[in-house]
């Protein structure tokens, strides 16, 4: 059978297409979503993104100045400190303060907050730094710390921890600068 033939027997009449049939637009397709809804459904994906990008970032308070000491932090003596530097192969330079943390109170505590204050020798206030207390989990291969919420001291526990930073005020006496405990979170 030639090609001919083939288009004549598919042909529901049974002969050519008549010349018409050829200049119709094809049938539209119906029952896809319009571009309009797609539109919107985007901009609310959009939105609700937004939204908990928004909510997961809240910044909690900034604690300024010199806080007081927490009323636990009596219960939580920091012992053996020892300070030290690394220098990054980009030429950074991170300072670390290590030691002990001893909980001699009654209750288990979930998580610390210090603050560090570096003393410069110029007569200048001096740089306060506040970050959280964190556990040395492991020595090798490298020191990796944790929070203390993820591992909670309990009453008589003694840990290591470390306190990292990144940068210290050039005018830094290079002393062992002041530790407070300014919250202590309990269960």
């Amino acid at each position: 059978m030639s090609d001919q033939e083939t288009k004549r027997s598919a042909s529901p009449n049974g002969g050519e297409d008549p010349p018409s049939a050829l200049f119709t637009p094809p049938p539209s397709r119906t029952g896809g979503m319009p571009l309009s809804a797609w539109l919107i459904a985007g901009a609310v994906v959009l939105a609700v993104l937004a939204g908990l990008l928004l909510l997961g970032h809240r910044k909690s308070a900034e604690i300024v100045g010199v806080q007081a000491p927490d009323a636990y932090s009596s219960s939580l003596p920091l012992t053996q400190l020892q300070m030290s530097e690394s220098t990054s192969l980009s030429g950074g330079k991170s300072t670390y303060i290590d030691g002990h943390i001893q909980n001699t109170g009654q209750e288990t505590v979930t998580g610390v907050l210090v603050q560090v204050l570096f003393k410069n020798e110029e007569q200048m206030p001096q740089d306060v730094e506040t970050v959280p207390l964190m556990l040395i989990r492991t020595h090798e291969p490298y020191v990796d710390t944790e929070t203390v919420r993820a591992d909670p001291l309990k009453p008589g526990d003694d840990r290591e921890f470390r306190l990292i930073f990144e940068s210290i005020p050039g005018n830094w006496n290079m002393q062992m600068p002041e530790i407070r405990i300014i919250k202590a979170d309990k269960k």
